[in-house]
């Protein structure tokens, strides 16, 4: 019998159904859980999606890792009403990632060593998937937490100890908060080399049943953090501006962000249909109309300029948060 994951032979029978571990289960681990439990509700076979896309076998048990009391109560509020085959475990990382067949990390990216060199942590991924959903964290600084050139974990058994066949498979992604509408966009970083098709299929899977998903090369990563991750903040920015706007000349707070939310979605819509920003800014600019009288006053306060900059600023801090900076935001200009 072949391995779900990879493919290769094993001894036990191939089961049905997988469990996925959320470690360090926050608004964003919930956001997917939450996604992804909705996608089962509504498509209980997984088959959402064309049938040469649905892996051999998905997730239909979850664990969520916590380390609070309130934590545990704000997964249980939110999750509990989709599904009973969810279970939250605080403080007992091993033991939801020895009970995983997949493991999603997403603690705090400055706490990502402490959280996988826990001892026996090395242990319990042996074989497994690991998606890293922690921003400006690489794959190489995991690879190098859980396999260090000269260390050795005390659980693991020396004959299995720093085997290749052995490493779990570390797999980047960056999904964004929209999960829990499953209007994510979510970035997968290419591996090297290339990953065995059925992890593939498992991983664009599960990210597919929350959103959109492009693949790009790692090197790319911080950049996508800024623009997917961080770009909810910059256009709910943009549309409080303009709701205030609304507001100043005589609309209510309601019917200004219903208006401007409604309107920031058909425009994405007519560009995710092929349109070019630039064409349909030039089709709503009449002559003399008020579209362009506005576009110039927003140019002349470098609207564009400091759109572009805020999302390079915000590029280069993912990148230094993943190394364990302090201080990145109150250094730079």
């Amino acid at each position: 019998m072949a391995n779900p994951l990879d493919g290769t032979p094993t001894d036990s029978p191939q089961r049905d159904e997988m469990t996925l571990t959320v470690l360090g289960c926050g608004t964003l681990g919930t956001c997917i859980l939450s996604g992804i439990l909705s996608s089962l509700s509504s498509h209980p076979s997984g088959l959402s999606t064309p049938l040469d896309d649905i892996p051999s076998t998905i997730p239909r048990r979850f664990i969520a890792c916590v380390t609070s009391p309130a934590s545990a109560l704000r997964i249980e509020s939110a999750l509990s009403p989709l599904t009973t085959s969810l279970t939250i475990l605080q403080n007992d990382n091993l033991l939801g990632v020895r009970s995983a067949d997949v493991v999603l990390l997403g603690c705090k990216p400055y706490n990502f060593q402490t959280v996988l060199s826990q001892p026996g942590m090395r242990a319990a991924l042996q074989g497994k998937l690991l998606i890293s959903i922690l921003a400006g964290v690489p794959v190489s600084q995991i690879e190098a937490t859980l396999y260090p050139p000269s260390d050795e974990d005390p659980a693991d058994d020396d004959e299995e100890h720093q085997q290749p066949q052995r490493r779990c498979t570390i797999v980047r992604a960056l999904p964004n908060t929209a999960s829990t509408l499953r209007e994510s966009m979510t970035v997968i970083a290419t591996s090297t080399p290339p990953l065995p098709p059925p992890l593939a299929l498992l991983t664009t899977w599960i990210f597919t049943r929350i959103g959109s998903v492009r693949h790009v090369a790692p090197h790319l990563m911080d950049v996508c953090t800024a623009l997917c991750g961080s770009g909810p903040a910059f256009f709910a920015l943009f549309m409080e501006a303009i709701a205030d706007g609304a507001v100043a000349m005589g609309l209510s707070r309601k019917e200004a962000l219903y208006m401007a939310a409604q309107t920031m979605k058909g425009t994405a819509a007519m560009i995710l249909a092929g349109e070019h920003p630039a064409i349909l800014r030039d089709k709503v600019s009449t002559p003399g109309g008020c579209t362009i009288g506005g576009l110039l006053v927003l140019e002349e306060g470098r609207v564009r300029g400091s759109a572009a900059r805020g999302l390079r600023e915000a590029t280069v801090v993912a990148g230094q948060l993943g190394r364990g900076v302090q201080g990145v935001n109150g250094t730079r200009f």
